[in-house]
């Protein structure tokens, strides 16, 4: 009688390899880690939860290319859809940088480097309080990773150079348009000089990404939840609502953080949330934030911050 012997555990993935169930196609940037079984450390004066701001000014083309609609799109030139958005450069920014001065909170200021041409005073504004600016490409009206290598790199190294030029200081870090990133992102930003990465979602906590000359590239996390422009625009949720959100958002991660240190980002765009009705829930969300801050609960910080914190942690475990 012939004995038919069970398939190895080598066998079988070689079988489902073949038959197209076995590992699936993978970025090998990072590696797996569940949050509970990481290194314990903590963010400057013992605080366990980073919160930061990232306040997206952007600038589009007149009648051509992408941009968040607040109705139906219509026939170029769609001057609803855009005057909308700039309302957000010569009123909604304004008033959002009132609030952030009055609650003294720093932000991580992400600019398209066309804002140079149209409203220089707008950066110049963010660049005399000490905000960081941060490289979000030349405009939102295109996405990054539909552009060849060479052209993705070149618009790396003009956002650098340009915001270098302007404002005095090259950008760290990076956010695509419309977090549009192509296989080869990564390797182009370290390449390109950024230390962080702010596309990927998918943490709590930084991470460090293998790039393909081994250079040093941060992934620090960046929120699409609590984010106006999924929330408010994609759900239409309305302003009190986003706000309830950034404050359950907050209090349920400062109780996480009794376990991990974790960061906390809340994306803000000026031609949503700078509207007056939205801009008044916000100011009351930021007041919550702000009085964690001062009791000393937090580390009120930027992007660029965590980013060197958790840098030079590293150098001192190695």
């Amino acid at each position: 009688m012939h004995t038919i012997l069970p398939p190895t555990a080598e066998d079988a993935l070689g079988q489902d390899t073949a038959a197209g169930f076995g590992p699936l196609r993978g970025h090998a940037r990072f590696d797996y880690s569940p949050i509970h079984r990481r290194p314990d450390y903590c963010w400057p004066n013992g605080a366990r939860l980073a919160v930061y701001l990232g306040f997206n000014i952007e600038h589009f083309a007149f009648g051509e290319g992408l941009g968040a609609r607040l109705g139906p799109a219509c026939p170029e030139p769609d001057v609803l859809n855009y005057s909308w958005r700039e309302y957000g450069n010569r009123v909604g920014a304004w008033r959002c940088l009132e609030l952030f001065d009055r609650l003294a909170l720093p932000c991580g200021t992400l600019i398209n480097t066309a804002l140079y041409d149209h409203c220089p005073e707008l950066v110049a504004a963010c660049v005399a309080r000490g905000d960081e600016i941060i490289g979000h490409g030349h405009t939102n009206a295109r996405q990054q990773g539909t552009l060849a290598p060479a052209d993705e790199l070149a618009l790396l190294q003009h956002c650098r150079t340009r915001i270098a030029a302007e404002s005095g200081t090259p950008p760290s870090g990076w956010l695509s348009p419309w977090i549009s990133e192509s296989l080869h992102t990564p390797d182009l930003l370290a390449q390109s000089g950024y230390r962080y990465n702010l596309n990927w979602s998918h943490d709590d906590q930084p991470v460090r990404m293998r790039t393909s000359d081994g250079g040093s590239l941060w992934s620090v996390p960046y929120p699409q939840e609590v984010n106006d422009i999924p929330m408010i625009v994609a759900r239409q949720m309305d302003g009190r609502d986003f706000a309830r959100l950034i404050v359950d958002n907050f209090d349920e991660m400062l109780d996480q953080s009794l376990r991990q240190p974790l960061v906390m980002g809340v994306a803000l765009h000026p031609y949503l949330v700078g509207q007056p009705y939205r801009l008044r829930h916000l100011r009351t969300a930021l007041e919550h934030l702000s009085a964690a801050r001062d009791r000393g609960d937090i580390w009120f910080a930027t992007p660029g911050a965590i980013c060197e914190h958790v840098d030079g942690l590293e150098q001192c475990r190695t």
